[in-house]
């Protein structure tokens, strides 16, 4: 049976056909490592601001609450090596060991090793980082990491004989790649959304994205016609080209260069961290050896191993078991995703409540609905209640002045999620309520988050809220005012807000 298995993988991957992966391998995992190396130094730089003890949701305070209310299912709810200790030094420590093996990765140090040590290092900040890291890419990272084990070579020293390369670890790398691309544009027509139906979306989503870029505001200025031709190419790039994937050689690298150039047009235009990087080094999976050969140097197909074109792998049984169970998991999680009314009760659906908190296998579909109003919250403080001064964000629209910039693949997470705050009512964010309740109390690592703070001296004694709505200038708006943005005042967000006496 289980050499029936591999022969059908073998077959899959194209070994009978000739096509050997070693360099894409060894391509995936640096790729890996250097992503891993900008996600735990990107939120390094912020985690105390986010999650840390004088933070917006301290981490502190969800692992109090949990073990008061929760008993020993705590650890399999919310699984975090900070149940040890989840001080300010505690989240610096797992950053600093969460880079270092990502530059080990990199360095082909023990690849399976620190595999593991990423994953478990980037699922416990996950969970303790509630709305500041519930973001898709954040999952795929896990994912991506989860099922590179299948994949990484076992040596501990870089130098040593790679082996051969298991098609297990390679099916089931294209299958996340398959259905985080394919469902992406499918859900755009199955969840009923008119502007993808009406080809319609892009007259919106250029502005209405949460972090904009001034690529961004010259898209916007094209013609409706572009526009809608655009949307039609997404369509088939995020839906016709995945379907490729498990095909013939030649549709392989067809469906690689499609998802890459789709990549690549979303990284030029809209700041999305370091997810089309991660979405790029899984595409590169498809390529096999015959054609790194042609673009790599020679030092770095010798490096990589792939001159002799070692033979495929064959899977031990447990390790074929469980990439089976893997397989079968990520297949029913693909399906759900696809409908816009979730299942009630199964046993499907229990299993998947049971494993949901390791956040490693995973539903994907971005903008299944497109956003047709820009809400930006613009929070300002005062001393007195009738001179009011605003705060201003880094990177998220505020001064109509201030060009959009490119700020990925670092991911300024109190930005974004201003973006989500604008779409919710006050009474429904409560991280936000946190936020300014640091304000008043004038918290450094929070301020810190901040591009400028009216207070420097001392924090306001009352600080608000108000809701805009902002649309990109036209072409002879920004020639006549110079400003990017036109913004109408809607009224307040949320009361006005102080610390009591």
């Amino acid at each position: 049976m289980l050499d029936l298995c591999d022969t059908a993988l073998r077959w899959v991957v194209g070994s009978e056909r000739g096509s050997t992966y070693s360099i894409p391998r060894w391509v995936f995992l640096r790729a890996l490592g250097l992503i891993f190396l900008v996600a735990f130094i990107s939120l390094w730089v912020q985690v105390k601001g986010l999650i840390g003890s004088q933070g917006i949701l301290p981490a502190q305070d969800l692992l109090r609450a949990a073990q008061a209310q929760l008993g020993p299912e705590r650890y399999r709810l919310f699984p975090t090596l900070l149940w040890v200790n989840a001080s300010d030094t505690a989240l610096d420590v797992v950053c600093a060991l969460g880079t270092a093996a990502a530059v080990a990765l990199v360095a082909d140090v023990a690849p399976t090793v620190m595999l593991i040590v990423l994953w478990a290092l980037y699922l416990s900040l996950t969970v303790i980082g509630r709305d500041f890291l519930s973001f898709q890419w954040d999952v795929l990272l896990l994912e991506a990491a989860l099922l590179a084990l299948f994949l990484a070579p076992r040596h501990l020293l870089p130098g040593r004989a790679i082996g051969a390369v298991p098609a297990l670890g390679l099916v089931l790398l294209w299958w996340l790649l398959f259905r985080l691309t394919f469902a992406s544009g499918l859900v755009k027509l199955t969840w009923g959304d008119p502007t993808w139906r009406h080809l319609t979306a892009l007259d919106y989503h250029f502005w209405t994205q949460p972090l904009p870029t001034w690529t961004a505001w010259l898209l916007q200025q094209v013609p409706e016609w572009w526009k809608r031709l655009s949307v039609l190419g997404t369509l088939v790039l995020e839906i016709g080209f995945p379907l490729l994937i498990f095909g013939p050689r030649s549709l392989r690298l067809a469906a690689c260069a499609g998802i890459v150039l789709m990549q690549l047009a979303i990284f030029a235009s809209g700041n999305y961290t370091f997810f089309n990087l991660l979405t790029i080094a899984l595409a590169l999976l498809l390529i096999d050896d015959q054609l790194w050969v042609r673009i790599l140097p020679g030092s770095l197909v010798r490096a990589a191993g792939s001159e002799a074109g070692p033979p495929f792998a064959v899977s031990g049984l447990t390790v074929a078991g469980l990439g089976v169970l893997l397989l079968a998991a990520s297949t029913l999680r693909f399906v759900q995703t696809l409908a816009p009314v979730a299942p009630n009760g199964g046993a499907g659906v229990r299993a998947f409540a049971w494993i949901e908190p390791f956040r490693s296998i995973n539903g994907y579909g971005l903008f299944r609905v497109m956003t047709t109003a820009r809400r930006e919250i613009v929070v300002e403080g005062s001393d007195d209640g009738t001179t009011w001064r605003a705060y201003e964000f880094r990177y998220k629209p505020g001064d109509p002045l201030h060009r959009p910039e490119f700020v990925e693949p670092h991911q300024p997470r109190l930005d974004w999620q201003m973006w989500f705050a604008g779409l919710s009512a006050y009474e429904a964010t409560p991280w936000f309520q946190g936020f300014l309740v640091r304000l008043l109390q004038g918290s450094p690592p929070v301020l810190r988050l901040l591009a400028v703070n009216p207070f420097p001296d001392r924090p306001p004694r009352y600080v608000r809220s108000l809701l805009y709505d902002y649309r990109f200038t036209t072409r002879a708006e920004r020639r006549a005012t110079g400003a990017w943005w036109t913004r109408t005042l809607l009224g307040n967000y949320g009361p006005v807000v102080s610390l009591p006496p």
